[in-house]
């Protein structure tokens, strides 16, 4: 999730009154933005292993993923992931052979082998005999990964009235609203979608 915008309002929201929301104000200044890369476990309906930074790199995205492992070294993780460049990267190539002890020679990268072009590096990362592997789901299906369904509850209950005058408060925020989440509302969805209906 990028551009998470540090807003200040400038002013207080209006005070509630009966059967009406809160009136937001609508005047801020900003602080910078943030990234937040997070995991959301299907099975138990958490989020895990968060990272927030200005930035959303290869390199942080492998960093991640490299933290999140170390959570159980030896257990099977499955990531899904959208079709982005960086969760298909060649730092994350290696990051999955050395902790899968795979010792092949993985090429170069655009040149040859497993490491030559996205194609190659996907197909490597999503190998089923992998114990972390990545599935990669179709362009323009984002709704299909349950963690983008976690980050519109973020955004309802805590970004879309926020007012914080840092990125560190803002991060510090996040990571409270998780943890808060985690503790009293973890449980997994209940996917209900049945597919697509065939239009004529």
């Amino acid at each position: 999730m990028t551009g998470i915008q540090a807003l200040e309002r400038l002013f207080p929201n209006k005070r509630i009154k009966p059967k009406q929301v809160e009136k937001i104000e609508f005047e801020y200044e900003r602080h910078g933005t943030l990234s937040l890369i997070a995991n959301w476990d299907v099975a138990r309906g958490k989020v895990v292993s968060p990272s927030i930074g200005p930035t959303r790199t290869e390199q942080d995205f492998s960093e991640h993923i490299q933290r999140t492992i170390k959570i159980d070294e030896k257990a099977e993780w499955i990531f899904i992931v959208d079709q982005l460049n960086t969760h298909k990267s060649e730092s994350l190539v290696k990051l999955v052979a050395e902790s899968c002890g795979i010792t092949i020679d993985l090429g170069r990268k655009g040149k040859e082998g497993i490491l030559q072009s996205m194609d190659s590096r996907a197909d490597f990362l999503s190998d089923e005999s992998h114990r972390i592997r990545f599935v990669y789901i179709p362009k323009h299906t984002s709704w299909l990964n349950q963690i983008e369904c976690w980050f519109s509850i973020l955004v309802r209950r805590l970004l879309k009235r926020i007012t914080v005058r840092s990125t560190e408060e803002l991060s510090q925020k996040i990571l409270n609203f998780i943890d808060y989440f985690n503790q009293h509302f973890a449980k997994p969805f209940v996917w209900k979608f049945k597919g697509f209906k065939d239009h004529k």
